[in-house]
């Protein structure tokens, strides 16, 4: 059983299938979402010390973020979710 791998940038992936939204970061939901997460260690922070343009919520309840743009990452997944 082969696993498709999403690049969300500088060379970090995460499994297609584990996927559940690609989210942008600025409401005030997202914030406090990336907020919790961070407080009960789920949060993984993939950015690489650059400003976060999306979050990546998995269904192992983890929250990763990116510094490459939702609609990017989501192009990206749509594209891998089309092969599949």
């Amino acid at each position: 059983m082969e696993k498709s791998l999403l690049n969300i940038g500088f060379g970090n992936t995460v499994v297609v299938e584990r996927v559940i939204a690609i989210v942008g970061p600025n409401s005030a939901p997202m914030k406090r979402l990336k907020d919790e997460a961070r407080e009960e260690n789920r949060l993984v922070d993939a950015t690489q010390g650059r400003r976060t343009r999306s979050i990546i919520i998995m269904d192992s309840n983890h929250v990763v973020l990116s510094a490459i743009q939702a609609e990017t990452v989501s192009q990206r997944f749509a594209a891998l979710m089309e092969s599949v």
